[in-house]
């Protein structure tokens, strides 16, 4: 593949790996706003089981909220994982552009 080419090819790549960076750190912060607002949830509701009798359907509630919160922090996990994998690859392009530009 010619020089050109090559770079057109790596420059494409990269432009596809940053839109994938970009969804991805939209994710994590629509799901940082979700985990934010199921712990206000579980806040609410420990609060609630504080000030009154812990009824069944409070505790019930709450252990919900709580697993809800674990998934979302799982989720989080994940997508943090993906960011950096997608801004790794976006190093290793960057390297092949510069070798490309180089020779």
């Amino acid at each position: 593949m010619g020089h050109p080419a090559r770079r057109d090819v790596l420059l494409a790549r990269r432009l596809d790996l940053v839109a994938t960076v970009s969804a991805l750190t939209a994710e994590a912060l629509r799901l940082n706003q979700k985990r934010a607002g199921i712990e206000m949830d579980v806040l609410r509701l420990e609060l609630e089981i504080g000030r009154s009798a812990a009824s069944a359907q409070l505790v019930q509630d709450l252990h919900e909220a709580e697993e809800r919160a674990a998934a979302i922090m799982q989720a989080c996990a994940a997508c943090e994982e993906r960011i950096v994998a997608a801004e790794g690859e976006v190093e290793d392009v960057d390297r092949s552009l510069a070798a490309t530009d180089g020779n």
